[in-house]
């Protein structure tokens, strides 16, 4: 795991009520979307959140805190231009974009992750990063049950968002390091 502060940030870790999954950031492709998200989980922003739809087999959206898909806010103080290249594409599952509503560089904090090829997004959102651990749990979540504006009928709420400079521990490696911290406080007294 990278130490250095003036690092870029290269993944952000959701942990949310049905489980924990890890988005790799595209920070050199995206800079200004990547460093948005992973500043506003820094800030605690998205904690207590929820993903407020679900296009079951297409995406899951979240980054509103209204819940409504008209709320949100960036880190730049309002919208911000998107970052749109032919590189990179809607290829499959596990893509993560910012969402807007429809209008060209009207990023906000609010983002998607697909459930399958969107080429039809190609071109119209900011691709930012992908799933790099814990597409079980984003397929899940893909899976419930919605009402008839693909809103979750049980919601799926985000427990805590942190940004990393390198990939998060794995949660073996976390328990580890929380034993070794345990310790540490044990003989220190």
């Amino acid at each position: 795991m990278a130490s250095d502060a003036s690092a870029p940030w290269t993944h952000v870790q959701f942990e949310t009520s049905i489980g924990v999954f890890v988005i790799e950031l595209y920070y050199k492709h995206c800079p200004r979307s990547s460093y948005n998200v992973a500043s506003l989980a820094n800030a605690k922003y998205y904690d207590g959140q929820i993903f407020y739809r679900i296009a079951r087999g297409e995406y899951i959206q979240t980054g509103d805190p209204t819940a409504t898909g008209r709320g949100g806010s960036g880190i730049y103080g309002g919208e911000f231009e998107d970052e749109v290249t032919r590189h990179l594409k809607h290829t499959g599952a596990g893509v993560v974009a910012m969402a807007n509503p429809g209008k060209k560089d009207s990023n906000t904090s609010q983002f998607y992750v697909s459930l399958k090829p969107l080429p039809s997004l190609d071109g119209k959102h900011s691709i930012f990063g992908r799933i790099y651990s814990g597409m079980g749990v984003i397929q899940r979540m893909g899976m419930v049950a919605t009402d008839e504006e693909d809103r979750p009928l049980e919601p799926i709420t985000i427990h805590k968002a942190r940004p990393f400079r390198g990939p998060p521990p794995s949660s073996e490696e976390q328990q580890l390091l929380e034993r070794q911290a345990q310790h540490l406080l044990i003989n220190a007294t």
